[in-house]
């Protein structure tokens, strides 16, 4: 039976690469290995490079290195899917590529489970929520980034709504390569 290959996606920007600790822990999590990524990241130039390091249970199998260019997004597209699991960062992301392309012409989808909002296809999402960053306790994916602001009491976990993310003026993508990004003039659709 094939090993299920997992990966994580790790920022490198002029030389350094950033958060590892997260992203170890994260593979720790995943499959029950410690591995220094420091071992295998070896930016190829100053460029901002998105690292995309493949793994399985038996270690690391590929590092991989594209310059980043961020996606503008603006547009939500709410889609409902109360059987989606995404647990661990799988390479198979098939259900999740399969929503994205319900997006019509919108940027980017956001995921509600059982009345939950969950993730984006990229990145967790924050609202703020009566002068106070949140995001769902019950994501898809615990991100490296949302791990980071919530042990930095920048945010607090709290389940969002459709009510709430509908009512709320601010959002925000996180995930290793944006960071914490509040999207300005954001749009919902049904």
């Amino acid at each position: 039976m094939p090993k299920e290959n997992y990966f994580e996606t790790i920022k490198c920007d002029d030389y350094e690469v950033l958060n590892l600790s997260y992203h170890c822990k994260r593979i720790a999590n995943t499959i029950a290995l410690n591995i220094n990524l420091q071992d295998y990241i070896y930016p190829p130039s100053s460029k901002l490079f998105k690292c995309k390091v493949i793994y399985n249970d038996e270690g690391i199998v590929d590092v991989q290195y594209s310059e980043y260019k961020k996606r503008e997004i603006k547009t939500f597209k709410i889609l409902f899917d109360d059987e989606i699991e995404y647990f661990k960062k799988s390479i198979n992301r098939a259900k999740i590529d399969s929503l994205f392309e319900k997006r019509d012409s919108c940027d980017e989808i956001i995921i509600l489970k059982n009345g939950i909002v969950q993730d984006t296809s990229i990145a967790n999402i924050a609202i703020l929520y009566k002068g106070t960053w949140i995001t769902s306790k019950s994501c898809l994916l615990k991100g490296t980034t949302r791990d980071r602001y919530l042990n930095d009491n920048l945010l607090i976990e709290k389940d969002i709504t459709l009510e709430m993310l509908k009512a709320t003026k601010k959002i925000a993508l996180m995930n290793a390569m944006i960071d914490f990004d509040e999207i300005k003039d954001h749009s919902l659709f049904l």
